[in-house]
């Protein structure tokens, strides 16, 4: 039990605070530029989930071979990303964005090609 909430809780709560901020309407800044603060936060906020996943998925699964320690979190955060997409288009002044997901993905791979060249550099995943 103490493996699973040391893992798996931060990958919950990290979702739920996504949800959240998808929850509010007019979100936005007081800053100039709040269009480029909003786009970054997309990819740091799926950037943290990704790593969050492959931490959980190394952490819970002793022999989870490396193809599978990248497909399964990339896929959950990215099926994450959509359904988060789909949750916006129901809060009043936000909408579900394709550029938007494109954005979400791109966190999720700066995180993995960070964590493919530190695996090379050191042989060891980054945890």
């Amino acid at each position: 039990m103490a493996k699973f909430l040391k893992f798996w809780l931060p990958v919950t709560a990290w979702a739920v605070f996504i949800f959240y901020l998808s929850s509010i309407p007019d979100l936005k800044s007081s800053f100039e530029f709040d269009f480029i603060l909003r786009k970054i936060s997309h990819v740091v906020e799926y950037f943290i989930l990704a790593w969050l996943l492959y931490r959980a998925f190394a952490g819970s699964f002793d022999n989870i071979n490396i193809p599978r320690l990248f497909i399964y979190p990339t896929a959950i955060s990215f099926l994450y990303a959509i359904s988060d997409e789909l949750h916006q288009s129901f809060v009043p002044s936000r909408n579900c964005s394709i550029l938007d997901l494109l954005i979400d993905a791109m966190g999720i791979l700066i995180f993995y090609i960070i964590n493919i060249f530190v695996f090379r550099r050191k042989r060891r995943i980054l945890i």
